[in-house]
């Protein structure tokens, strides 16, 4: 009797992880007694003492390394199909990995055993980083092309939450990385083992799962709507490797569009030759997307703001018109949607963006430079660190955050509030005396997430260094309690909206005059949690000048009066502007021929 219950003991034992088809193991097993001091001589004495207690912990440990097995095959890589019914299904790959494992010879199955673990440990890290893009972008992570968006969240998070908050990120991110590993693998081997020792019941299982799967997706068994046989783990991996090939034809399709420019032959002084004299401010207003107009919630008072802008234009003596751009990219990716705008090719990933930036195709802004009679400056408040990419976007000087004298405090992410942005341009630039033309590219970051604590107009006359935001910043909300609450982010991402349309409003107000023309647009929209699962990509923009002559030149684009569009307006790919703008305002003029479609 004592014999049967020391062999039941050793057969329950898995902590040492042996495989019951590989004989004597090198721990002692053979002889029935590990050696002294060792973990399983510890865990052996314990099971001996506490009989029920270490059962209760044996059977513990196996269904957890079974849930954990289950919840990587079926956890969804989007937070909204989080549900309790997604973890009520039969995968597919469950089926088909038992069923190689059952088949295996001893060796081969305990490095199989392993390999899965540390796959479906990544592919759960894969999920896991889709939902954050998801929540982010509206589209899930690119194997090829999105790594170096890591490098700007981190970036992100340091400017938000500070250098300790992104150092505790980066830790809480690596330690979750290698716990998810080596869970993943530990409970491959453990459920491995179990099939082993109870071959037969593991085996009749597995065909029954099987025979029940394939009866499932005959039937198209549902439970509350969702599929109780699938394999979407399957579809997910297949749906990356279309998306890498994608990729790489991508690749030559856009080289061959970069290389068709019809403006490359044009002889500078037969470019813009309407806008002689002029300045013209082409000014990105971050996240300005169509949902801050649209929205019933913001709506109201962003639409008070847009009236109360257009009239105090009219009453200085400036018309506008507005429309829509779709943009390329959605919740965030604005140099994306910056080098569509001024390039006219729809850079939609990292990879167009790379091959643009280091070939010879001319931009909006670099032909500006090209015509020979503007001063062509950028105004990048969000740029902190070199920028190579400014040479090629054609800019004769860059001003970033560190050479526009703001002597202030960080908004959360945005380095310099926009009202002192664009005071900063009137003296470093626009208000010069016996300047020449400015073709100038303006960013305006302060409506950039996380949208707390948000700066508020102030004097013109009173801006100073900016020393007078410290107390501003102090009166603000704090992001970590704001973003507690969807309807809180929502609210704070319309007054920084609202802001930044007044800053830009007054400066024109201020100091514009009969030569100034200025186009403001939204780079894109604002992140899910603020768009409320809306999938549109538009953005409003608007023109705006005192010369009627200029707004005569784009009478036959049918856009808006005023600053806000109307929801029928004409809506454009982003990437069709240079080209409609430069036909516009050159010897042709008026044409307002339609480029070909987005790409």
């Amino acid at each position: 009797m004592q014999l049967f219950t020391r062999s039941r003991q050793l057969s329950d034992t898995t902590g040492s992880g042996a495989d019951p088809d590989d004989g004597p193991t090198a721990s002692g097993e053979a002889a029935g007694e590990a050696p002294e001091g060792t973990a399983p001589a510890r865990w052996e004495r314990l099971r001996r003492r506490h009989p029920r207690a270490a059962r209760g912990v044996t059977v513990g440990t196996t269904v957890t390394a079974g849930a954990l097995l289950l919840f990587a095959l079926l956890v969804p890589n989007r937070v909204e199909r989080l549900t309790f019914e997604a973890f009520l299904r039969v995968p597919a790959e469950g089926i088909l990995l038992a069923t190689l494992l059952l088949a295996l010879p001893p060796k081969p199955r305990r490095i199989t055993a392993v390999v899965s673990g540390v796959l479906l440990g990544l592919l759960t890290v894969l999920k896991m980083v889709d939902m954050g893009f998801y929540q982010v972008l509206a589209r899930p992570f690119d194997l090829v092309l999105d790594w170096i968006l890591f490098e700007h969240a981190a970036e992100f998070v340091r400017e938000s939450f500070g250098r300790g908050g992104q150092i505790l990120a980066v830790i809480g991110l690596i330690i979750l990385f290698i716990t998810l590993l080596a869970l993943m693998t530990l409970a491959a081997v453990r459920i491995t083992n179990l099939m082993v020792r109870h071959r037969p019941a593991a085996v009749r299982t597995t065909l029954v799962l099987g025979v029940a799967w394939i009866t499932c997706v005959t039937l198209g068994v549902q439970v509350t709507g969702v599929p109780l046989a699938t394999k979407g783990t399957a579809e997910m991996l297949g749906n990356r490797v279309e998306q890498m090939r994608a990729g790489i034809k991508d690749g030559r399709v856009f080289k061959q569009q970069a290389a068709a420019d019809a403006f490359a032959d044009t002889p500078p002084d037969q470019l813009f030759t309407e806008l002689r004299g002029k300045d013209v401010l082409f000014t990105f207003i971050e996240s300005y997307g169509r949902v801050a107009i649209d929205d019933p919630a913001m709506a109201e008072p962003i639409d008070a703001v847009l009236k109360e802008g257009t009239d105090t234009l009219e009453a200085a003596g400036f018309e506008s018109r507005s429309g829509w751009l779709e943009s390329p990219v959605t919740g965030a990716g604005s140099w994306l949607a910056h080098s569509t705008f001024l390039s006219g090719l729809w850079i939609k990933n990292q990879q167009r963006y790379r091959s643009l930036t280091t070939s010879d195709r001319m931009t909006l802004t670099s032909y500006f430079r090209k015509a020979g009679d503007w001063r062509t400056v950028g105004i990048v408040p969000g740029v902190r660190r070199a920028w190579p990419e400014g040479k090629y976007f054609g800019l004769d000087h860059i001003y970033d955050s560190e050479h526009l004298g703001y002597r202030g405090p960080y908004f959360s992410w945005t380095p310099v509030p926009d009202q002192f942005s664009m005071e900063a341009f009137e003296r470093l630039e626009h208000g010069r005396k016996d300047r020449e033309p400015i073709m100038a590219e303006i960013i305006l970051a302060s409506s950039h997430n996380p949208w707390s604590p948000n700066a508020r107009m102030i004097d013109w006359d009173d801006l100073g260094d900016g020393s007078v935001f410290h107390q501003i910043k102090k009166e603000g909300t704090d992001p970590k309690e704001v973003w507690q609450d969807p309807e809180r982010v929502r609210t704070e991402y319309r007054k920084s909206i609202e802001y930044s349309l007044r800053s830009l409003i007054e400066w024109m107000e201020r100091y514009g005059d009969e030569d100034t023309v200025l186009v403001f647009l939204g780079d894109h929209q604002p992140v899910p949690t603020v768009t409320a699962g809306s999938t549109s990509k538009d953005v409003p923009i608007s023109i705006v000048a005192k010369d009627p002559e200029v707004l005569d030149r784009v009478a036959d684009w049918n856009w808006t009066d005023g600053l806000k569009p109307a929801p029928t307006a004409p809506r454009w790919g982003m990437d069709t502007f240079r080209d409609r703008f430069m036909t516009a305002y050159g010897p042709q003029g008026g044409s307002g021929a339609a480029p070909g479609p987005t790409g």
